[in-house]
């Protein structure tokens, strides 16, 4: 089957592999959103609705349910041990559902104790989770609360903000925060909040201050756990002091220690310093390969790293490690080997979002090589995919007969104020919007030379998933009247999908231009669900004034996946497929009907 073909299925085979993810909660989000709304205070009501529902309020209202639900049920102070287990183990669902139960029990008891550890632990997970501002909220609540013994709830809770600080770049708040919490932590506690602030004195530049800090830290008994990170923040600071050499031997001797059930994790991040060091000492062809090797064993290590960098303070993300390596390939000349690594960045972002919510992991885990896809493409196809590097973007065009490289340079933060410029032009619908679709399409399209009509799959990265490529224009022609398009978030997962084929049925339900207002009138709308509804046998389609809220109610319960056209903005020739969930979104473009 050609390419773009099996292209057609894609649409439904991601969306179920997240479908399947998603709970029943994820519904009323969904319904709550309608599209025809006229009177803005519902949205705005709506959105209050899915705020409130991260509020303690609406988490105690879910911990007596969840409580309610226990066969085995636990006092409050077992189900804060257990959201902390759970958040260090990178179950950030079932932790927060344990806090909540403390939660609740600690308000029902009027335990001001447990109700200042449940926020505590409410904190930890949405920090390890990545939320700060909830994180920053629970954590000042817990804070509020007066204690009998302060040290089990304070030190941690000002260690969540040092966190938060550090993450966004405020450093200095951070070293306040940190210190704060070294005054109010435990004895055991302590050595924790110490590492994270040597980590973020190094971030700071502060290498005597965090020289001290590690010297302290030594001079006390500390727990074996902890051994393998003291080390590591030892070797990061001496790469600041300017030490690769020493900083080289030591992350080899972790190398070469890692030992346990977390050999893999500390493996990994002892091979990402050794080559930082490299590149300090100038080595660009050894540190490529050393982190090459690291990246691709990634599969064998754990999906969910958060717990351990949360601990000390050291947010060393994996993508970064990804990002440094494509950087060096790319410099090297070595254009394969850096799209490797682009595809195994998006797998792995994929496998860490969805780790144990979808059945995934041995799926997708492996990547597509440029040879491989290659023999899948046709003459009159290209893979065009993007990467987005902190100071540049990296273009990769694959044909049948070979890849080239584009590099543009556009610094990442450069391409979001690019983007979101552009995309609220299109929204404020002015005139700008047309010269702005020029200039980036002269800017990101026109260099790639891509022939005329050939079939395109993009694969953005990063802010070029907000981005409308279809609405780019060259030379006076919008990108969607020259190239039949399909959009796909890693080649490699689109091809497995299609690979794997998929289980949905072959029917469709589908709702367009309901009779709201003449002024608010979608006949594209109409037209689109008319044209979808010839591909596919037994559809039910509800126009006009069938097309009711009620009516879709009733049909979206037993629906797992559910289409909203939302605007006429596309000729009827082209299908606009969004499968939601509720922040994410997926998208195909299938010109000229062609599924």
């Amino acid at each position: 089957m050609r390419f773009q073909i099996s292209l057609a299925r894609l649409a439904a085979a991601v969306a179920i592999a997240y479908a399947s993810t998603s709970a029943a909660q994820d519904l009323p989000a969904l319904h709550s959103h309608d599209p025809m709304a006229v009177d803005t205070s519902a949205a705005l009501n709506a959105q209050a609705r899915m705020e409130d529902a991260d509020t303690a309020l609406a988490l105690s209202a879910d911990g007596a349910l969840l409580y309610g639900a226990q066969p085995l049920k636990m006092d409050g102070y077992q189900y804060c041990s257990q959201a902390v287990a759970l958040a260090e183990d990178g179950d950030f669902r079932r932790s927060a559902r344990a806090a909540s139960q403390a939660l609740y029990l600690a308000q029902q008891g009027k335990d001001s104790e447990l109700s200042a550890r449940a926020y505590r632990d409410l904190a930890i997970v949405y920090g390890y989770a990545g939320d700060d501002e909830r994180a920053s909220a629970f954590a000042n609540e817990a804070l509020k609360i007066p204690l009998k013994d302060p040290s089990k709830v304070v030190g941690p809770s000002r260690k969540v903000l040092g966190d938060v600080a550090t993450r966004q770049g405020r450093y200095a708040d951070a070293v306040i925060a940190y210190r704060q919490a070294m005054e109010a932590s435990s004895a055991q506690y302590r050595p924790l909040v110490q590492l994270s602030l040597a980590n973020v004195l190094i971030d700071q530049g502060d290498t005597n201050g965090a020289r001290e800090q590690l010297q302290a830290l030594k001079a006390t008994q500390i727990d074996d756990s902890l051994v393998n990170q003291v080390q590591r923040t030892e070797a990061r600071l001496l790469l600041a002091e300017k030490k690769p050499a020493a900083a080289l031997a030591l992350y080899q001797q972790m190398e070469q220690k890692a030992s346990g059930s977390d050999a893999g994790y500390q493996r990994f991040w002892a091979e990402d310093g050794i080559a930082r060091s490299q590149l300090a000492l100038g080595d660009k062809t050894q540190a490529a390969a050393t982190w090459g090797n690291a990246l691709r064993k990634l599969d064998e290590v754990r999906a969910q790293f958060r717990s351990d960098e949360f601990k000390i303070g050291l947010f060393s993300n994996v993508q970064n490690a990804f990002e440094q390596a494509i950087d060096l390939y790319s410099q090297n000349g070595d254009a394969a080997q850096a799209f490797d690594l682009s595809e195994r960045s998006r797998a792995r972002a994929l496998l860490d979002e969805v780790r144990d919510r979808a059945k995934l992991h041995s799926d997708l885990a492996g990547t597509i090589t440029v040879s491989e896809l290659q023999k899948r493409l046709h003459p009159d196809e290209r893979v065009v995919e993007f990467h987005a590097l902190p100071g540049r973007l990296l273009v990769w065009v694959i044909a049948n007969d070979g890849i080239r490289e584009q590099s543009y340079p556009i610094p990442r933060a450069d391409l979001v104020r690019l983007v979101d410029a552009f995309r609220n032009a299109i929204i404020a619908g002015k005139r700008s919007a047309t010269g702005a679709a020029d200039q980036l399409g002269e800017l990101l399209i026109k260099p790639l030379n891509l022939p005329a009509g050939v079939r395109l799959t993009i694969v953005p990265h990063g802010p070029l998933h907000y981005l409308p490529f279809q609405a780019l224009r060259v030379d006076g022609h919008y990108l969607i009247e020259t190239h039949p398009i399909a959009f796909t978030p890693s080649i490699s997962i689109a091809m497995q999908l299609i690979q794997r084929g998929t289980s949905a049925r072959g029917t469709l339900v589908a709702f367009g231009n309901p009779d709201v207002a003449p002024q608010y009138a979608l006949p594209g709308s109409e037209a689109e669900v008319k044209a979808l509804a010839t591909a596919f046998p037994g559809s039910e389609l509800y126009l006009h004034g069938d097309a009711t809220k009620r009516q879709f109610e009733r049909m979206a319960r037993p629906t797992r996946l559910i289409r909203f056209i939302r605007a006429s903005c596309w000729p009827a020739k082209t299908a606009r497929c969004i499968f939601w969930k509720r922040a994410r979104c997926w998208s195909w473009i299938c010109p000229r009907s062609r599924w």
